[in-house]
């Protein structure tokens, strides 16, 4: 569903500038600057910038992505626990 609003007409200049190097539409835009500034404020302690690549990760493309495996740590020779004598 969409919904026409008004906006300030600064803040339409300043979305039409960035959405084709974002490769969004305007509305596209401004609807995702709303979107990061709603989980910023919802989340004051994470970085803004994190905020920001989290939204754009969640809307790529997932057919190019690796699974991650965690992979089990190696054991180091001879780092194992000392034993103390109880005396």
């Amino acid at each position: 569903m969409s919904t026409a609003i008004r906006i300030n007409d600064d803040i339409y200049l300043a979305a039409q500038s960035v959405a084709g190097a974002e490769r969004r539409s305007i509305p596209q835009q401004i609807e995702f600057w709303a979107l990061v500034g709603k989980a910023a404020l919802e989340n004051p302690d994470l970085p803004i910038d994190f905020v920001r690549e989290l939204l754009i990760s969640k809307r790529s493309d997932r057919s190019l992505a690796e699974p991650f495996e965690l992979k089990p740590a190696r054991k180091v020779a001879g780092k194992g626990r000392s034993k103390r004598s109880n005396a």
